[in-house]
């Protein structure tokens, strides 16, 4: 990353193109523009705060404190299988089937 926060563009074209093939995205010219704009202002601020004297400031994971935001894990039914596969497109003995990520 440039040290320089006057530099608008911190992502290149090709970067976007690159992490868009990864994630399986197809964009149109339009959006990979405008990725290289919201990308680059995303790291401009992530270059910011690397910025900052943030000595003794406590790492958080929330803005607020969280208290008892899970349920207890309980067993209890769940749907019947044969109601679970009945929507499913191609079942395959009793489970989804689902394409290989290797097929591609």
């Amino acid at each position: 990353m440039p040290d320089d926060l006057d530099c608008a563009v911190m992502i290149e074209r090709e970067q976007v193109l690159h992490v868009a093939k990864l994630a399986r995205l197809r964009l149109s010219d339009e959006e990979v523009e405008r990725m290289v704009g919201e990308l680059s202002g995303i790291l401009e601020h992530v270059d910011r705060i690397g910025k900052l004297d943030l000595e003794g400031v406590e790492p958080t994971s929330h803005v607020v404190e969280l208290k008892n935001v899970l349920r207890a894990d309980e067993p209890r039914p769940s749907l019947p299988r044969d109601v679970a596969l009945a929507s499913a497109p191609e079942p395959q003995e009793g489970a989804f089937r689902v394409p290989s990520p290797q097929a591609e």
